[in-house]
Order: structure tokens, then C-alpha cells, then sequence
């Protein structure tokens, strides 16, 4: 489970890379080129530590609305991301026919989930229990917002996979904020892990500001689940830098002090300093990703602003078969 220099320097890449479209996404709404953004920003570590834990590609993910930083890991792309925020033709995960953030990607076995919290869990339960019936040596992974483990489907498939020994690995991201709600609002417990104790799982907590403490948790997980030990709750512990979404107005119940004082553990920061300790980065390769980065989301920007917009007709495809065989 020993991280390469080369690997550790890949993870911060896709933080970086991941942080600068989410921010260019705020951009664009603010601009009217957008309609709706539901942002990441402060839970990219969790992702993308969680990400390099899998078989990418073999392993299935059903993730939640902010995990833009997973999904890129996947192989999403900023162009992908662009064409989803724009609504426009080529859309990778729905034809342009759902919400942004609505992740799916078959070529990454990740499984669209719907905009009510935590319906993707019943997903990754069963397909935990197909990869269980069929003697695979996969995993699944499915993230999701503390408010969520409030939902009842979230209890049944925590439930399920624990009773039946799943492969699943459950990754809440506690971000402190269900929406407007405190942590200590939406649950009785100190910890979204305690609540792994009564449904017959190991639950952990783990800083999920440090993207190399949380591939080091998954990571285990990931081997017990595949060795058939079951499933375990993970609780990546973090803050919701921004507002819930663009129509969110977060100086309602939170101060700004709180989201500066959040902001000194930017997973990014955290990140940059241990790679700084061991000697793999300095400022001359931060700018030289940074200005990387900025080429390829201007380039993703440029290019889904030529794309047209789908035709009416393509809203048909493929929800309908286009041809029949009858024969």
C-alpha cells in the first residue's frame, strides 16, 4: 500500500486540477453561462484518495453530486465536465439530459445516481451482492454527505451489505453542513462512524483533509472487503469550503469567521506541505501545474462553447430501442 513519489505527485495533480474547474465553474455561473453548480471544493482529498485505493476501471463506484475530484481520477474530463455544466451536445454521462454533477461513466464501471440523497447506496449494496454471487475480486465504493446517513435507503444498504458480508466500502464525506443543518443538528452521535456499531460493520474516522490518510484507510478496507471481510463505514472528516450549491446563500447560518478559520486545513494546503516535506515539490512546479491546469480548462471552456446543444430528438435516445429485431 506504499505510495511511489511519482503516484503521490499524480494525487496532488488531480487536486489541483480538480479544485481549478470547480472554481472555474463558479466563474461561469457568475458570468450567466451556466445555470447550476454543486461544488467540491474542501472534499478532493477524501476523492482522490479513496480513487487511488481502487482498481480503477475494475472496481465500481456509485459517488454522490460533489465528487468531481473522484470521477476525474476515473477519467472524466474537463471537457466532460464543461459539456455537462453547458448542457450541450456529446455530454458523456446523459446525454446533456440531466443535472450537472450527475456522474456515470461505463468505462469506469461508475453508476449514475438520482438527486435524492443517498439512493446510490442501495445501488452499491447490490452490486456488492453480484460481485459476491459471481466470486469476483472487485470491491464497490459509494460516497455520499453525512445528512445522508439519515436517509432510510442508506440504512438498508448499510444493513444489507452487512448482513450478507458485501465488498462495499461506505465513504461519507462529513462535511458539517447538510445543507444548512450542523453535523450535531442531523445526528445524536459524536461521529457518522458510531453509527457502524449497531449495524454490524467496522466504522472509522479518518482526517479527510490529508489525501494520503485516507488512501491509507481505504486501502485496508478495500483489502478486507476483497479477502471477504465485509463492508466498512468510512468517515472522511473535512468542511464544505462553499456554499452548498450556486442557489445557496451560506452567510445565512455560518459565519465568515468559521470559513476562514475551515480554510487553514485546505486539502490542498495540506497536500502541498507533505509533499514539501518529503522533497518532491517546489514553487516552480506548482506553477508549472497550475499553468497547466489553466490550459486545459480554457481549452475545455473553448471547446464546449462551439458545441451545439443536443436536438430535441436525441432526448429519445436511449430511453427508446432505434431499431427492433423481430425476427
Amino acid at each position: 500500500m506504499e505510495l511511489s513519489s511519482e503516484t503521490k505527485m499524480e494525487m496532488y495533480w488531480m487536486m489541483l486540477l480538480s479544485r481549478r474547474l470547480d472554481e472555474r465553474a463558479w466563474v461561469l455561473h457568475r458570468q450567466g453561462k451556466i445555470a447550476f453548480h454543486i461544488s467540491g471544493i474542501g472534499q478532493e482529498a477524501a476523492q482522490v484518495g479513496a480513487a487511488y485505493a481502487l482498481r480503477r476501471g475494475e472496481d465500481w463506484v456509485t459517488p454522490y453530486y460533489r465528487d468531481l475530484a473522484m470521477m476525474i481520477c476515473l477519467g472524466y474530463t474537463p471537457r466532460d465536465f464543461m459539456l455537462a455544466l453547458m448542457g450541450k451536445k456529446g455530454e458523456p454521462t446523459s446525454g446533456a439530459r440531466q443535472m450537472p454533477s450527475h456522474w456515470s461513466m461505463r468505462k469506469a464501471n461508475a453508476v449514475s445516481h438520482s438527486a435524492p440523497v443517498s439512493t446510490q447506496c442501495p445501488h452499491a449494496a447490490g452490486i456488492g451482492l453480484g460481485i459476491k454471487m459471481r466470486k469476483e475480486d472487485k470491491v464497490v465504493l459509494t460516497s455520499l454527505g453525512e445528512g445522508s446517513t439519515s436517509q432510510g435507503e442508506w440504512y438498508e444498504a448499510v444493513n444489507w451489505a452487512a448482513i450478507h458480508q458485501l465488498p462495499v466500502i461506505f465513504l461519507v464525506e462529513n462535511n458539517q453542513y447538510a445543507i444548512s443543518v450542523p453535523a450535531d443538528k442531523q445526528m445524536a452521535v459524536a461521529s457518522a462512524a458510531d453509527k457502524a456499531c449497531g449495524m454490524g460493520l467496522r466504522g472509522i474516522s479518518v482526517d479527510g483533509t490529508d489525501v494520503f490518510s485516507v488512501y491509507r484507510v481505504v486501502a485496508e478496507a478495500v483489502a478486507d472487503a476483497r479477502a471477504g471481510k465485509g463492508p466498512t463505514l468510512i468517515e472522511a472528516l473535512m468542511y464544505r469550503i462553499t456554499p452548498h450549491s450556486s442557489d445557496d446563500d451560506d452567510r445565512t447560518y455560518r459565519s465568515r469567521e468559521e470559513v476562514d478559520e475551515a480554510k487553514k486545513k485546505d486539502p490542498l494546503i495540506v497536500g502541498r506541505r507533505s509533499l514539501e516535506e518529503e522533497g518532491l515539490i517546489d514553487q516552480a512546479r506548482i506553477e508549472e501545474m497550475e499553468a497547466r491546469a489553466r490550459e486545459l480548462i480554457d481549452e475545455a471552456v473553448q471547446f464546449a462553447e462551439k458545441m451545439e446543444y443536443p436536438s430535441v430528438e436525441d432526448a429519445l435516445f436511449p430511453v427508446y430501442a432505434e431499431e427492433v429485431n423481430r425476427g
